[in-house]
């Protein structure tokens, strides 16, 4: 007879910050944990952190074109069904929209948004069909309002919000559940990868740990929380400039926190106008 497959976590971005956080908690609690980034080497060093009977890596490009069904022919090709699907990669750029390269903005694309819709699509219907499972899409707090200079980032982070939240809806009571968390500034690489500079405001703020992060998000899943703000003062935050500040102080804010040096200030405007440009504290991740 045919062993049925052994259940396990994939973890993507696990290279990592957040993902690396998450795999960690997660082999913890006694799950495999499939370990998927584009660097090899650091995923093995984590491998052997985690204990190697516990973790397989799969190293991988998720903006190549088939990356999530020729991971999912992976998975399953070493006896593993996905029981928790954390889309963590993700890529950020902070420029002036004009000033990013093109092919970094389809990789930006590419990662935050069609890796993770196509490997939501290659893992839910076994999901679905043996009514359990676990979605983690790791979206951020800048998915709430646009953040000038992050703008294709946050973009792609409020559609995470969008399509896991609509996602959630229609899985309602079929045994899968599905979360998008938002965190806020983390102590992570995202920064520096994304080329935020030094001097930029935004580096001032206070930041939350990836282990703190991802204990808000298993505190969640755990309560079928569709929607997890981690940190108590990324919450209030967030209903201060959802619920409270009007949106044009929001943008205006937020611009100024992630305006590199080199970008002039925009003139003053009133909204709808050229000139009001900017947007909200606290984007990131």
């Amino acid at each position: 007879m045919t062993s049925a497959p052994r259940l396990c976590a994939l973890v993507t971005g696990a290279s990592s910050g957040i993902g690396t956080a998450f795999a960690r908690a997660i082999a913890a609690r006694g799950e495999h944990v499939v370990l998927v980034a584009r660097r090899e080497d650091r995923l093995k060093v984590l491998a052997a952190a985690i204990g190697e009977s516990r973790a397989t890596v799969l190293a991988a490009d998720l903006a190549s074109s088939g990356a999530a069904a020729k991971l999912r022919a992976a998975v399953e090709g070493r006896g593993l069904a996905v029981d928790l699907l954390v889309n963590c990669a993700g890529l950020g750029h902070t420029a002036p929209f004009d000033a990013q390269p093109r092919d970094v903005v389809a990789a930006m694309i590419d990662v935050n948004v069609r890796a993770l819709v196509e490997l939501t699509q290659e893992f839910l219907p076994a999901m679905k069909a043996r009514a359990r499972g676990r979605i983690v899409n790791v979206a951020s707090n800048a998915a709430f309002q646009p953040v000038p200079y992050l703008t294709v980032y946050a973009a792609t982070k409020a559609f995470v919000l969008s399509f896991t939240e609509g996602l959630a809806e229609e899985l309602r009571g079929s045994g899968v559940v599905v979360q998008a968390l938002c965190p806020g500034i983390t102590a992570t690489e995202f920064l520096e990868v994304a080329e935020t500079g030094p001097r930029l405001l935004v580096k001032r703020m206070p930041m939350m740990t990836p282990e703190e992060v991802v204990q808000a998000s298993l505190i969640g899943l755990a309560a079928g929380r569709v929607r997890v703000v981690a940190g108590l003062p990324n919450r209030v935050l967030g209903f201060v400039v959802q619920r409270l500040a009007p949106h044009a102080l929001a943008r205006r804010v937020a611009g100024r926190l992630y305006r590199p040096p080199s970008a002039a200030p925009a003139p003053a405007g009133r909204e709808g106008e050229a000139g009001s440009s900017s947007e909200r504290t606290g984007a990131g991740r």
